[in-house]
């Protein structure tokens, strides 16, 4: 093997991507402006819901109770009906997500420590939407009705025994503001690894073949390895170059903290590298045509993005898929991902990723070789 040799094709392939002005702005803008899309468009956090309000009881308590759901910043009341037929077309229309029915005689039942009836109706189109604001609703009722206790018991305190009671100090780790783009923006360098580098991979060696530069090679004194290394390497080198943008434009603009080792992160981003590199490089070998290649990763993409738990929670998928997940290197790697920036977590804890990482990069980019120089033969 020459290095000499593998130098000039990794030359070659730089001169490439700089003339192509396409690929520049896949490898330079398209990760930004996928991290800027993902990172205010795919959020969990569900605020200004579209809230009616039909407060049949006009009473104090009633008040304070409509009052709380728009003083969270989750709820706007924009709409107050005196008939409950009025809430129908509204929530029909999309114009209210949200209903909150507030029942004559509301105060009333609160006053003689009688559980009090109240209505939240949730538009369930978008079960994850309705889910979120459910759980939202719960907790501003739950707070309402520990005021009320709290509030009768200081005014009886002097006819009771103080009974012991549980107080729970609720603390949250990891991310303690709860912000969604701290978990969003992990992930987003974890895809936009996978899509880049699996896709440019792919896309030059089909090139070669199509304008027939890729023959001409063969006759050369270059040897299959040296002409895979020289095509790949400059691909690693791309890789690296997205990992530090992403890695400044969380920084710099979305705040968000990286808790772990910046070395380990750029080590084991090394091995999720074998496995995009060898994909694309299995691609490449069974694609005639760039169309081809494109077509073959974006089925290979789409499952690993499903599958992967970037956007569902794999233990929310039905169990045979479960296990099918199994089979996607891209869930590792958001394990692993996700556990430098969030937990600051390291080797003695990401071992388990890192093997079955390892072995999938090991197994995926020698099998691709295989492959590839079998074609060039």
């Amino acid at each position: 093997m020459s290095w000499n040799r593998i130098r000039h094709i990794v030359r070659k392939e730089f001169v490439q991507v700089r003339r192509d002005t396409r690929m520049l702005r896949m490898i330079l803008v398209a990760p930004v402006l996928q991290l800027v899309i993902f990172g205010y468009a795919v959020t969990t956090d569900i605020k200004h819901v579209p809230t009616v309000v039909l407060d049949s009881d006009g009473t104090r308590q009633s008040r304070d109770l409509a009052a709380r759901f728009r003083n969270s910043g989750y709820f706007d009341l924009k709409y107050y009906v005196v008939r409950p037929e009025d809430m129908t077309p509204l929530i029909d229309s999309g114009r209210a997500r949200v209903g909150l029915d507030i029942p004559k005689g509301f105060a009333k039942d609160l006053a003689l420590g009688r559980s009090a009836p109240l209505q939240v109706i949730v538009d369930g189109t978008d079960s994850t939407t309705a889910g979120i604001v459910l759980g939202y609703t719960a907790g501003i009722i739950r707070r309402f009705s520990e005021d009320v206790l709290a509030d009768r018991s200081q005014r009886v305190r002097a006819n009771l025994v103080r009974l012991p009671a549980v107080q729970d100090a609720t603390r949250v780790w990891y991310n303690p503001d709860l912000k969604s783009v701290n978990y969003m923006v992990p992930g987003v360098l974890c895809l936009i690894l996978l899509v880049v580098t699996m896709v440019l991979t792919s896309l030059a060696i089909v090139k070669e073949r199509e304008i027939g530069t890729l023959e001409q090679l063969v006759v050369t004194p270059i040897k299959p390895s040296e002409l895979m290394l020289g095509k790949m390497l400059p691909f690693v080198a791309i890789g690296f170059l997205d990992v530090v943008l992403i890695l400044f434009v969380a920084g710099a603009w979305f705040r968000v903290p990286i808790a772990g080792s910046l070395l380990l992160l750029f080590a084991l981003t090394t091995v999720f590298l074998m496995t995009t590199l060898g994909i694309g490089l299995f691609v490449s070998t069974v694609s005639r045509t760039q169309q081809q290649a494109m077509m073959t990763a974006f089925f290979i993409m789409m499952p690993s993005i499903m599958l992967s738990g970037f956007m569902f929670p794999i233990e929310n998928m039905p169990r045979a898929v479960q296990f099918l997940t199994y089979l996607i290197p891209l869930r590792y790697f958001l394990t692993i991902v996700r556990g430098i920036f969030l937990k600051g977590v390291g080797l003695a804890v990401l071992w388990p990723q890192v093997l079955a990482l390892l072995a999938f990069g090991v197994t995926i980019l020698a099998l691709s070789s295989l492959r590839f120089r079998k074609k060039l033969g």
